[in-house]
């Protein structure tokens, strides 16, 4: 095996390099860099986007036992502007896999408890059928006025749907259920295939 010590490598004609034949495994040892951050990529890696990033902007009080919208008014980050009107929409020609994530967290006021509760996901409006539809805890006579309702999942989506989150949860006695502004939040980015 021979080696070649050169600066730079030009095509002879042509604006187009061709390293190796068809079938040939190109190495590249430990320890070396590959700087492409001034480069186009094509048919490698990727940057998970679309991705974003939202959260509550404030109490939500809502209704026993009704399924609720969740309002997210607070973006932290929205690399494509996917978000707006409480949804996120997948943008034209980002179709695929997606990752969604976050966590409702709900509160019973005075002496009021919270018996069951229920995360929703709807996907163009209802409630999706495929990948999870719901997640839920009931509590039977526990005494529980705080809850919190993590989620993630994989979901493939095409452009133009839409996700929402829904909540609901019934309680002991009268009073007020709210969804609360700390610790509720929601993500998603594409996954790379």
């Amino acid at each position: 095996m021979g080696t070649l010590f050169v600066d730079k490598l030009d095509p002879q004609s042509g604006t187009s390099l061709e390293i190796g034949s068809s079938g040939d495994t190109i190495s590249v040892p430990s320890g070396a860099t590959i700087n492409l951050s001034n480069a186009t990529q094509t048919g490698v890696g990727g940057t998970n986007t679309p991705n974003f990033l939202v959260a509550k902007s404030g109490n939500q009080t809502i209704s026993s036992d009704t399924a609720t919208k969740v309002s997210l008014g607070t973006e932290l980050y929205d690399s494509d502007n996917v978000f707006g009107s409480d949804k996120f929409t997948v943008p034209s020609g980002q179709g695929g896999k997606y990752n969604l994530f976050g966590n409702v967290q709900l509160q019973s006021s005075g002496t009021n408890k919270i018996q069951n509760c229920t995360v929703y996901f709807y996907k163009n409006g209802s409630e999706a059928t495929s990948q999870p539809t719901r997640i839920s805890k009931l509590f039977d006579s526990n005494d529980v006025t705080r809850q919190m309702l993590p989620f993630s999942f994989a979901i493939n989506l095409s452009a133009s749907d839409y996700i929402e989150i829904y909540t609901a949860a019934t309680h002991s006695t009268g009073g007020d259920i709210f969804v609360r502004q700390e610790g509720t939040y929601f993500g998603g980015y594409k996954i790379i295939e």
